[in-house]
């Protein structure tokens, strides 16, 4: 059986590689709603003060998979992950220096297996870089406080930006 599932696997995952780098890592990890309330996520929280760690202190203070997508900019796999199919309301945060970056309401159903939004809570939370990984140029998309990474952006997103915010779920938290 488990090879059966793997062969349906494998064309989610060719069509992974399209957008984004294959995490062979396991499926995000569920952060518990108190362990949220007690991180004190705030959309007030808005300093963009620059949070730097040694590569030890991100090793500490991440679960490994979020090491791994934030730090390493890996990527997890499609339609395996915690947000994709999240309707809730509320709100996405850096889940390396809880900053708030996405609101539900931007949020839509792309078709990739990704969580994606065609609009940042403020454009100055979120910074592009260029990617030339993967024999392809495109735009990676880093937190603006820690640098980590997040996913990536395509023009290929609805009304009103045309932009499509293709992002990793274990990189977020999210607080209704």
């Amino acid at each position: 059986m488990k090879v059966y599932q793997h062969l349906l696997l494998w064309p989610a995952v060719a069509l992974g590689f399209i957008a984004c780098k294959q995490f062979n890592g396991d499926k995000s990890e569920i952060v518990p709603v108190s362990m949220v309330q007690e991180q004190a996520l705030s959309l007030n929280d808005t300093s963009l003060n620059k949070v730097i760690k040694t590569d030890k202190e991100w090793k500490r203070d991440l679960t490994e998979n979020q090491y791994y997508i934030l730090r390493k900019k890996e990527t997890e796999a499609p339609f395996q992950n915690e947000f994709d199919s999240n309707h809730k309301k509320g709100n996405y945060f850096c889940a390396g220096c809880k900053l708030p970056l996405f609101s539900s309401e931007t949020k839509f159903n792309s078709g990739t297996g990704w969580p994606s939004f065609y609009a940042p809570i403020n454009n100055n939370r979120v910074i592009e870089v260029v990617d030339k990984s993967l024999g392809m140029v495109r735009g990676e998309i880093i937190c603006a406080r820690c640098e980590g990474h997040l996913g990536h952006l395509f023009d290929d997103g609805p009304n009103p930006t045309g932009l499509r915010y293709c992002m990793n779920s274990i990189a977020m938290l999210f607080q209704k």
